[in-house]
């Protein structure tokens, strides 16, 4: 099943009782005379800054996402060809490292002061970065160098999505998001299928596998950088010192303060971690629910791939443009976790591959909508939209990457309840409460009173 790449995707869990660290009254964000628009004076961005934005997040995920797909699995198999498992623990480590990171990169973003702005010099630098890390990865002599070069791609290319990220979170007003994020939803769909169907012709060039995707994704990105321009941070009021105290505070929030945002929060982590139960086993459930061995899955599941980014991107596109159109986000986004759990359903109850494909597509669908709603959303009730941005878009970032690690791990949980003696997972279960969880993903968001 198509399932949205997404690092920012890759976002520490806020706990309900969590306490921002106290700021001192000299300290307090509201006094800083920042000049930026509030939200209701954001003036609309044009059609050049949408596609430039459009196709600046194709390009990173061109490059960031090629070698997730396909080329670190090339090199794990000519560097150590038994031990496939690495390619888990390389994977892994990026994630982490990116979710570390991340935070602290946000709150450095909203602070930064400088002619390019707050945005841009992050992206010219992460752009950097991420080039090198794929030389790194093209040429590393070993599985270790080869980790390291992943890492330094997730922070690199990392910061460059979450700092086009903060740039929509600076510049869209509300009528605009969720047609934005509708498509950049739909680039970064197809991005992976175009940098696979790049790097194919390059697979036994590691220079080329790596940096043809890398070069696709810096050229994009470096129109972006050069023909939107970011006013000039320097005029901006500078912020106190951050001590450790307050610098780790800045990984959470106070939900009765900013309850819209924590809803928020809770509604997105819901539903990924539904979304994660239903997809980290698909090529077992399909075996299973088949009567096949996983290896002949394989073709089935490239089909449904396919037909999948058509799916998401219908509720991709479709759900943010209408979602602008008549001003209404919740709506929306619970009717896309109904969706989706309704799709997880149709799965669990099928035995044939009509049934199964029709609630992967019903999926789909579910994913694109709430993905680009979703974002939309998100923007609506950030918090301190004028001063900490970078910080909150992160903190959302957990509501994403927490799931992807806790519901893989939990998963065997269900699947071992009731198990058959022949053997057979409850893959029922799974797919019953993985609907449960994005369902109610989707209905929390309700509970949001700022935005209809």
């Amino acid at each position: 099943m198509n399932q949205p790449a997404d690092h920012q995707y890759a976002e520490p869990l806020v706990p309900a009782s969590a306490q921002a660290a106290p700021v001192p009254p000299a300290a307090d964000l509201n006094t800083f005379n920042v000049e930026i628009p509030s939200a209701e004076e954001l003036a609309p961005v044009g059609a050049k800054y949408i596609w430039l934005m459009v196709l600046a997040q194709f390009g990173v995920f061109v490059a960031f996402i090629t070698p997730l797909a396909i080329s670190l699995s090339i090199r794990i198999a000519e560097l150590a060809p038994n031990n496939q498992e690495f390619l888990a623990y390389i994977t892994g480590a990026g994630a982490f490292a990116a979710m570390i990171s991340s935070p602290f990169l946000g709150v450095a973003s909203d602070r930064t002061r400088s002619r390019l702005g707050r945005r841009r010099p992050y992206m010219i630098g992460g752009a950097i970065l991420g080039m090198v890390s794929l030389l790194v990865m093209a040429t590393a002599p070993s599985v270790l160098l080869l980790g390291v070069g992943w890492v330094l791609a997730q922070i690199g290319w990392g910061q460059v999505l979450n700092n086009l990220l903060f740039s929509m979170a600076d510049r869209l007003p509300e009528h605009q998001r969720g047609k934005v994020a509708g498509l950049t939803g739909f680039a970064t769909q197809v991005a992976p299928v175009v940098g696979v169907v790049v790097a194919g012709g390059f697979a036994t060039q590691n220079i080329l596998l790596f940096l043809i995707p890398g070069f696709i994704g810096i050229v994009f990105v470096l129109l972006f950088v050069l023909f939107i321009r970011e006013s000039d941070s320097r005029t901006m009021a500078r912020q106190p010192r951050l001590h450790i105290g307050t610098l780790l505070s800045k990984f959470l929030f106070n939900p009765r303060r900013h309850q819209d945002y924590a809803w928020a929060w809770l509604g997105r982590f819901l539903f990924y971690f539904g979304l994660t139960l239903n997809t980290t086993f698909t090529a077992f459930f399909f075996a299973q629910r088949l009567g096949v061995e996983v290896a002949e899955v394989a073709p089935t599941l490239a089909v449904l791939s396919l037909l999948g980014i058509g799916a998401t991107t219908i509720g991709a596109v479709g759900g943010g443009f209408l979602s602008d159109k008549l001003r209404r986000r919740r709506v929306f986004v619970t009717a896309a976790g109904i969706l989706f759990g309704a799709g997880a359903i149709t799965m669990a109850l099928s035995t044939d591959i009509v049934g199964l494909m029709a609630g992967s597509l019903l999926c789909s669908v579910g994913i694109g909508a709430f993905a680009a709603v979703d974002q939309a959303l998100i923007l609506d009730v950030l918090p301190a939209r004028e001063t900490d941005t970078g910080r909150f878009m992160s903190i959302i970032g957990f509501a994403t990457s927490l799931p992807q690690a806790v519901a893989p791990l939990i998963a065997p949980i269900f699947l071992a309840i009731g198990v058959t003696a022949a053997g057979e997972k409850n893959y029922l279960l799974l797919y019953i409460v993985a609907a449960v969880f994005t369902a109610a993903g989707g209905l929390v968001v309700l509970r949001i009173r700022g935005v209809k």
